[in-house]
């Protein structure tokens, strides 16, 4: 059966639990619309979304859409051909708060 001092110290386990989530997920960053090299970070396939770590170390999110270009020496590629570790220029639009990947082009591919 619950206790009130059982209730207490589980709302209170939960509160202080809940900033550490926040704290492990990686900060992303809105930057201004332009054309931007770095490496694939991470592929969220389900989402068809990447995070590109910047060469001025910025860290972007991009989930693309049906007019995102990707190509790679300007012939276009399958979402499924990028992998962490992939040298990537990208070419987004700043919309609000969030980035538009406009172009994806694979420049160097992560063996």
């Amino acid at each position: 059966m619950f206790t009130m001092k059982n209730v207490k110290s589980l709302v209170l386990s939960l509160l202080l639990f809940v900033p550490f989530l926040y704290a492990c997920e990686e900060k992303t960053d809105v930057v201004e619309s332009g054309t931007y090299q770095g490496v694939i970070d991470d592929v969220e396939a389900e989402e068809t979304e990447i995070y590109v770590k910047t060469d001025d170390d910025k860290r972007l999110e991009l989930y693309f859409n049906e007019s995102t270009q990707l190509t790679q020496n300007g012939q276009p590629i399958q979402f499924d051909q990028l992998k962490e570790g992939d040298r990537v220029e990208v070419e987004v639009e700043k919309v609000g708060n969030r980035l538009e990947p406009v172009a994806v082009r694979l420049l160097q591919a992560n063996e």
